[in-house]
């Protein structure tokens, strides 16, 4: 499996486990001093923890994926970092409500030259130009 391969099966696998709102595997697929930025918050999450613990409490509100699909996919590999872009059209339920969200995101990936494996180190959530 050449690089682009490999990064496109880590980008599925981090989507399929968003979308199946499996927990444990959404968050295995990042590294601990992975960073994120999000354009519903007001201030970027600078740690896989702090993101753990927001998910925590949109959890407890209600929160719940529905569907999450990805489009466009693009790699861009710089060596052992690769950037990542995709569409994405989510359906969430937020305290009972239901919401479609059609976004843009950047995913960088980093390959983990211990494991073999490349892990999200950033995330870049967008709005989708109107």
């Amino acid at each position: 499996m050449t690089a682009t391969e490999q990064v496109l099966a880590a980008a599925r696998e981090l989507v399929r486990a968003f979308a199946n709102n499996d927990t444990e595997a959404y968050f295995a697929a990042f590294s601990e001093d992975a960073s994120f930025i999000f354009h519903t918050c007001p201030q970027p999450l600078l740690s896989r923890a702090a993101y753990q613990a927001l998910w925590q409490e949109w959890q407890a509100d209600g929160f719940e994926v529905l569907s999450c699909t990805s489009n466009n996919p693009w790699v861009s590999l710089q060596g052992d970092t690769a950037l990542f872009i995709h569409d994405v059209t989510t359906h969430l339920q937020v305290g009972g409500e239901r919401i479609e969200s059609l976004e843009r995101e950047t995913i960088v990936f980093r390959k983990q030259q211990e494991q073999g494996r490349w892990l999200a180190c950033h995330e870049h959530l967008s709005a989708m130009p109107e």
